[in-house]
């Protein structure tokens, strides 16, 4: 019986323990109640209309999007599955719907949020979290970082409060609110994950990774640290459903805050040019290099005309760190220089034979040819003709063609509308030398090979100082237009 009671008395000595363990534990979590009262009047939902040609239409998701690989951008569109390529006649056309989110930043009426929320949209239409619905304006957008910024007639009007990303730890309560498939004003909570993501589709951004789920609708919301202030904007997930998988990413607020007094200021961002091709530093180059681990960005080419052109940095230097941001590896690189403003100072430190140097160079404004893109208020499409590819195409002036150092040929991209260019990978900056074996120096003429072509055509691509082939499959998408 005395043994009973002892095993009873140490099971009930346990169960108090794991009680007070979990009521310890309740009590740290946070809280969002008072976040989400004072934050949500600053956040609005964005809802768009735009012409669509049913001949170009490709869905490749419940949402009507291509998505390139698995990094999914969310229009927050509200089609169904719609008809494939092909159908419907010349002409033919329907309006088709966008979600997604926004904040406003100004009392005035200035609102931030995704460029591809707003991308190829007619009206735009904003909803405040009072109800109103307000037709916005559409002040800038720039692809290279993916902001918009729009202004509607108001005043007085709550506003969000800014805070600072590079205070946040790995590993601290964030909170999203937003319009996932159009539920306004829906809040999901998570973690920061990492900071200083790199994803292929975006050079001159380093993301901040969470766990917060993040859906369609949810890009240009914003992202909030627990004292209420917006640390990111939200803007794709990585996924291979389409649905939230637990991996989402944002957009700093300061690098966000920078592009939208540009646009707003200039109507264009001017982002810094230091004019390196570079390359990662992998186990065997460290070696090479005498690096005890494989860091830095490698110098594999100067380009001609540019800052580095005329300064003491020389190919096979390994750049280190830029004004003591270290440089881990090559896409750490083009972030903390397209910061930089043109005139301004950018302190390299090198490895060079095994010796560490400083170098100090001044940066310049990036070129529009090596730009992503340098769309204004009304991105769109050159001409009907491109979309059968969805390409929209512009010529290269003789200037252009000096800095790229290329001859008598080039022609821009200036936009992907989906199609065959969006399956292939192009993207909007990329320069089209030849169609085959075929210099081009016009749309005009690649539009004309690509007719010739068949099912398929190699396109000779010039991207950030790099030439390479790209295969375009065709499939006939050049016939009858």
């Amino acid at each position: 019986m005395q043994r009973i009671r002892r095993q009873f008395s140490l099971w009930l000595l346990l169960m108090v323990a794991m009680l007070g363990a979990q009521a310890v534990q309740a009590r740290e979590l946070p809280g969002f109640t008072e976040l989400v009262k004072q934050a949500a009047p600053g956040v609005v939902n964005i809802s768009t209309t735009r012409e669509i040609e049913r001949r170009n239409m490709r869905f490749n998701g419940p949402q009507g999007q291509e998505i390139p690989e698995r990094f999914r951008q969310f229009f927050g569109d509200q089609m169904p599955f719609g008809p494939g390529p092909g159908s419907g006649g010349p002409g033919d056309s329907e309006q088709r719907s966008s979600l997604g989110s926004g904040f406003i930043i100004s009392e005035d009426g200035y609102i931030l949020t995704n460029r591809h929320v707003i991308a190829g949209a007619g009206q735009i239409v904003v909803k405040l979290n009072d109800r109103r619905q307000l037709v916005a304006k559409l002040v800038g957008a720039d692809a290279d970082s993916d902001i918009a910024v729009l202004k509607v007639d108001a005043n007085d009007l709550p506003t969000v409060r800014v805070g600072q990303p590079d205070d946040i730890d790995v590993g601290s309560w964030v909170v999203a609110i937003g319009s996932p498939f159009g539920f306004e004003t829906s809040v999901t909570a998570g973690i920061v994950s990492a900071k200083n993501r790199n994803l292929a589709d975006n050079r001159y951004v380093s993301f901040l990774q969470t766990d917060v789920a993040i859906n369609p609708g949810n890009s240009g919301g914003p992202l909030f640290d627990l004292a209420g202030r917006v640390i990111g904007i939200n803007s794709q997930i990585y996924s291979e459903t389409g649905g939230y998988q637990g991996v989402s990413f944002a957009i700093p607020i300061d690098a966000a805050m920078n592009a939208a007094r540009q646009l707003r200021d200039h109507g264009e961002v001017v982002r810094g040019w230091l004019g390196v091709q570079i390359q990662d530093v992998d186990r065997k180059l460290a070696q090479s290099f005498d690096l005890n681990r494989p860091v830095g960005a490698l110098v594999t080419q100067i380009m001609p005309n540019s800052p580095a052109a005329g300064s003491k940095i020389e190919v096979g230097d390994v750049i280190l760190s830029l004004n003591d941001h270290a440089v881990g590896s090559a896409a750490d690189l083009p972030p903390l220089v397209g910061r930089l403003a043109p005139g301004q100072k950018a302190r390299l430190t090198i490895l060079r034979d095994g010796d560490q140097k400083d170098i100090e160079i001044a940066i310049k404004a990036l070129p529009a040819a090596y730009a992503g893109s340098r769309q204004g208020p009304t991105p769109g499409n050159d001409s009907d003709e491109n979309n059968a590819y969805g390409l929209s195409l512009a010529p290269l002036d003789d200037e252009t063609r000096k800095t790229l150092d290329i001859d008598r040929q080039g022609v821009r991209i200036t936009a992907i509308t989906g199609g065959p260019a969006a399956e292939a990978g192009l993207a909007p900056g990329d320069i089209i030398l030849s169609v085959g074996s075929r210099p081009v120096a016009r749309p005009a003429e690649v539009l004309g090979a690509l007719k010739r072509a068949g099912d398929s055509a190699a396109l000779l691509v010039l991207r950030d100082g790099a030439r390479r082939y790209i295969p375009l499959a065709l499939d006939g998408s050049g016939s009858g237009s």
